[in-house]
């Protein structure tokens, strides 16, 4: 992990089209805001987790649940 030390207003580049700017910081939190390209995708940690899991469980089709759906194609 790369750890940096940045300030109100400072910024940090990420590839050449991603600036991640420190906008304030007040006590534990501080706001970030993020210039990138409208196709990327940024989401809060949690969320991302959440989308995958999602994303997992969705992919997970029952074996049973195929053959139900052959059967029905056949008739």
């Amino acid at each position: 992990m790369l750890v940096l030390t940045r300030k109100k207003n400072e910024s940090i580049m990420i590839n050449e089209d991603i600036e991640i700017t420190v906008l304030a910081v007040d006590g534990d939190q501080i706001k970030l805001g993020i210039k990138a390209p409208r196709d990327v995708e940024i989401y809060r940690k949690e969320i991302y987790m959440q989308i995958q899991e999602e994303n997992s469980e969705a992919a997970q089709i029952p074996g049973d649940l195929l053959g139900l759906l052959q059967k029905e194609s056949r008739k």
